[in-house]
């Protein structure tokens, strides 16, 4: 039971509370598929499987049905949802919106440090690129995201635009291993030479456009969410 409970600490989770770790670790879970649609969640198994009494679990159970990610059955069980092709559409405009005030925000807050991180960024996603490495491309477009979340000196529009990130991790890993995964980069560039002059309208702009360019392409495959 301990090894299992330290090894949700390791997880990244270390400022949540029990039942604040045991929900995240879920959600993760059930966004990255480990949990297929229509599966049922059992609380000891979860339980055992994380270390944890059953309590924290059903709290746990009551949040993700919160957010629509599984459905509780009186006297039945919690079945995951999981995210609908409309759940992806609203993020995705969503995140639109988000990601150009993100932008426009960091123009006026990024430090000199997390611009250098920024331009290395795009620069090795081209190396990895030009050697086909799209694993390596899909884990930096993921950072470059967080680097520009960091950037805009909102934690309230950071703590939101990660949620939104994570919901469709899956399908976004997806798609980046492919040729988007290149013509993503390039638009990260121009975010990151936008946001260098300290262009708030064209920052704003590009970083909006580009969540939509991402939608796009995920139309072709949101079949296979």
């Amino acid at each position: 039971m301990a090894s299992k409970s330290f090894e949700l600490k390791n997880e990244g989770l270390d400022g949540y509370s029990l039942r604040g770790r045991v929900f995240h670790k879920l959600r993760e879970d059930i966004l990255n598929g480990k949990y297929k649609e229509n599966e049922e969640l059992k609380e000891v198994a979860i339980g055992n499987e994380l270390g944890v009494s059953r309590t924290p679990v059903r709290e746990a159970f009551r949040q993700l049905e919160l957010e629509g990610l599984i459905t509780i059955i009186p006297n039945k069980g919690a079945y995951v949802t999981g995210i609908s092709p409309k759940d992806v559409h609203d993020i995705y405009m969503i995140r639109s919106s988000l990601e150009g005030m993100c932008a426009k925000l960091a123009c006026e807050n990024i430090t000199d440090e997390q611009l250098e991180e920024m331009e290395e960024n795009v620069y090795l996603a081209q190396f990895h690129a030009s050697k086909g490495h799209m694993d390596q491309m899909a884990e930096l477009d993921n950072r470059f995201h967080h680097i520009l979340y960091e950037a805009c000196g909102s934690k309230m529009l950071q703590n939101l635009l990660q949620d939104y990130h994570q919901y469709v991790i899956r399908i976004r890993k997806k798609t980046l291993t492919t040729s988007r995964g290149v013509s993503s980069n390039e638009e990260h560039k121009l975010i990151m030479e936008a946001i260098k002059s300290r262009d708030t309208k064209e920052a704003e702009r590009l970083a909006n456009q580009h969540i939509v360019n991402a939608y796009e392409n995920i139309k072709l495959s949101i079949g296979e969410i």
